[in-house]
């Protein structure tokens, strides 16, 4: 099978197609003819050194989720018969032709989506409906605030923030991407390339003063600060990423004083076993909104396997709204 490789750290120029073993499915795994993939931050990182593969996971091929066909399956596998179109997360090895994973990892991709759709919602949508649904258990008429509105976690978690009931806002360095999230449920954002206290007055008018009940941190560094500011009483922050850096200096008297939740969360260094719940209550809660219409992936663009290369310089670019997809397969 052809596969990406990571062959030395660096920039986009590192990575290469080379021929690998096909692997085989061992007891209750399948392997998945892949179809398309997506990119992800963690790809970006992976390839520059900052973020090793998970244990299990291959140390030098990036790729966290994929579209395809079941094409073989192990000896205690029956969840699945051959031929079906399932789409899943894993901790690595989704930029290949194939890929081994275990049978509970899997859902089965709705009729109505292309194989570049279904590849551009697996890490989004498991990762926003986790993230809402259920760690900060964001309830109807609530307020949330999502930062990097724009990115696939971000517009993903607009639309399931709407299926819940409650009313999604959204940051961005671009009022470009905001003006494009509305189409996706934003109610309304702010850009906050100029200052981050931009926050500030943008809280006061949308909440009336309130604060937000929920905010969903993609960004991490100096944006904890400002949520903690304008977080309301009792509100939880989810905080998902650290693009902006790992440290945050914030004050800790205004965070009791708010009785304040912060609840971290990382999805691929994740054990199996969470994995799979992960990947069932979303086969359960999210995939039946995405069969309906309810719900719906946003592509910034597609490039081919021989084109990793230009894919991720997309990625990297900052101007991508929504998944930058990998084609691999007709």
């Amino acid at each position: 099978m052809k596969a990406v490789i990571i062959t030395r750290y660096g920039g986009p120029e590192v990575l290469e197609i080379q021929e690998l073993p096909t692997p085989a499915p061992a007891a209750d795994q399948v392997l998945v003819q892949i179809k398309a993939s997506a990119l992800n931050r963690a790809d970006l990182l992976q390839r520059q050194g900052k973020y090793a593969a998970p244990s299990g996971s291959p140390e030098n091929i990036p790729g966290l989720e994929f579209a395809g066909i079941v094409a073989a399956r192990g000896p205690e596998a029956r969840l699945w018969h051959e031929g079906q179109r399932v789409f899943g997360i894993t901790g690595g090895g989704a930029h290949a032709e194939y890929i081994v994973v275990n049978e509970r990892t899997l859902a089965e991709i709705p009729a109505n989506l292309s194989w570049a759709e279904a590849a551009a919602i697996p890490e989004a949508f498991v990762t926003a409906h986790d993230a809402l649904w259920k760690q900060a258990a964001l309830c109807p008429s609530e307020r949330v605030l999502i930062h990097a509105a724009g990115s696939g976690v971000g517009l993903a978690a607009i639309q399931i923030a709407r299926a819940i009931g409650a009313v999604p806002f959204g940051t961005s360095r671009s009022l470009d991407k905001l003006e494009r999230a509305k189409e996706y449920g934003l109610e309304a954002g702010v850009d906050l390339r100029v200052s981050l206290n931009l926050l500030t007055d943008f809280t006061n008018i949308e909440t009336k003063g309130n604060g937000f009940d929920v905010i969903l941190d993609l960004v991490g560094g100096p944006y904890v600060a400002a949520d903690i500011q304008v977080l309301a009483m009792k509100g939880r922050i989810v905080l998902g990423a650290t693009v902006a850096g790992t440290k945050a200096d914030f004050n800790l008297g205004q965070l009791l004083h708010k009785r304040a939740h912060i609840i971290g969360t990382v999805l691929r260094a994740r054990p199996l076993e969470e994995k799979i719940i992960a990947t069932q209550v979303f086969a359960k809660e999210v995939v039946p909104l995405l069969a309906k219409g309810t719900l719906r992936p946003t592509i910034d663009s597609e490039y081919s396997l021989s084109d990793i290369r230009a894919a991720h310089r997309r990625l990297e670019s900052n101007d991508t709204f929504g998944k930058v997809v990998l084609k691999i397969a007709e």
